[in-house]
């Protein structure tokens, strides 16, 4: 009887033991050409045996990279991709470099940031100030969702001459448009209103004619 501590170790255990019997057998041929072509109908079965990889983004590299990880890094064959080293599958990724807002104002967004630079490129007049005042309305919609709080116009005033490094003022602005931001609030509040008083209609007239009875 054959014991699995006796056989070749699974360098990929999702794609088993026959897959990995199959890449030692590609292993021991003596030409290229016959490696290449036991490694082509290798990865061709692999990809049947895994239909979902097919879902993902170059999938087809990605059943070469694991081909060569299944042969330990030790197949000399002419593969259609570069062939990974060992070194660079263990390096860890860089890391991603994340927009940074300054100082605690990251629940405003990168939206709120890119919208800045735009208005600060625009030139005086009305674009500009119909810009400045839609970013600042957004500003106070994101403060008020993340701080769930009232804020004042002042602050954000103060938050957006900070952000844009003292290029955008709006002390000339008495205060902000809240018709936008608290439209759909209202609306909803509306709605509300009108299915209560419909329930309570309801009521009344169920109780009128349970008296009658």
């Amino acid at each position: 009887m054959e014991y699995n501590t006796d056989r070749t170790q699974l360098h990929m255990p999702e794609y088993g033991r026959i897959i990995q019997s199959l890449v030692e057998s590609c292993k021991k041929l003596q030409t290229k050409e016959e490696r290449n072509e036991m490694a082509t109908a290798i990865v061709d079965f692999m990809g049947q045996r895994n239909p979902q990889l097919r879902d993902e983004e170059n999938y087809h590299h990605k059943l070469w990279d694991h081909l060569y990880i299944l042969s330990n890094y030790d197949l000399d064959i002419d593969s259609p991709f570069p062939l990974l080293s060992q070194e660079e599958l263990h390096t860890a990724p860089k890391k991603m470099d994340y927009p940074k807002l300054q100082g605690d104002f990251k629940f405003y967004g990168k939206s709120i940031l890119q919208l800045i630079e735009k208005a600060i490129e625009l030139e005086a007049g009305e674009e500009k100030e119909a810009l400045i005042e839609v970013i600042a309305n957004n500003m106070k919609k994101s403060y008020n969702v993340y701080n769930k709080e009232h804020v004042h116009d002042e602050v954000i005033f103060r938050h957006l001459k900070e952000l844009s490094e003292n290029r955008l003022d709006l002390t000339n602005i008495e205060s902000l448009d809240k018709s936008k931001i608290y439209y759909a609030t209202n609306k909803n509040n509306k709605n509300s209103r009108y299915n209560n008083n419909n329930q309570n209609k309801r009521r009344i007239f169920n109780s009128k004619n349970n008296r009658n009875q």
